[in-house]
């Protein structure tokens, strides 16, 4: 449970670019990511921040939408040391409350690691994986 208090912000002046892409830049799905490219993919993003009282961000999130149809959730994270306290679900309710995402035909993620978490918020696993394909480059920032 959350011991102190915290917020969650969509207010994209309030994201501290460092923290981002300090934990981004070091995860399994982004590694190396360049800070311009990093950038550049926020600003044309909902973002999700999660705050602590004093104002650290310790946790984000953020939406790939065109706010009318079709969203993606991406680059979900909560510091090591502000985990077990509720944030990703704190994160999780925000981002499924927001007012510019209800209405939407479909949310697509991709985790190897959360799915308990997504489930929470009504996430399933694919119906019809074989009318999904990708183009995947995971080494480009190599």
């Amino acid at each position: 449970m959350m011991d102190e208090a915290y917020n969650v912000s969509t207010n994209f002046t309030d994201m501290d670019l460092d923290v981002i892409h300090g934990f981004i830049s070091a995860s399994y799905w982004a590694k190396g990511i360049p800070m311009a490219t990093l950038q550049r993919s926020l600003e044309n993003s909902l973002c999700f921040g999660v705050f602590t009282q004093g104002g650290e961000q310790v946790g984000f999130a953020r939406m790939i939408t065109d706010k009318a149809t079709f969203a993606y959730l991406s680059d979900v994270f909560v510091l090591e040391a502000h985990q077990g306290k509720g944030l990703s679900k704190l994160l999780m309710t925000a981002i499924i409350a927001h007012p510019e995402l209800q209405g939407l035909r479909r949310m697509l993620l991709a985790t190897s690691d959360a799915h308990g978490l997504y489930q929470q918020f009504g996430f399933k696993a694919l119906a019809d994986p074989d009318i999904y394909m990708t183009l995947h480059r995971p080494n480009i920032y190599e």
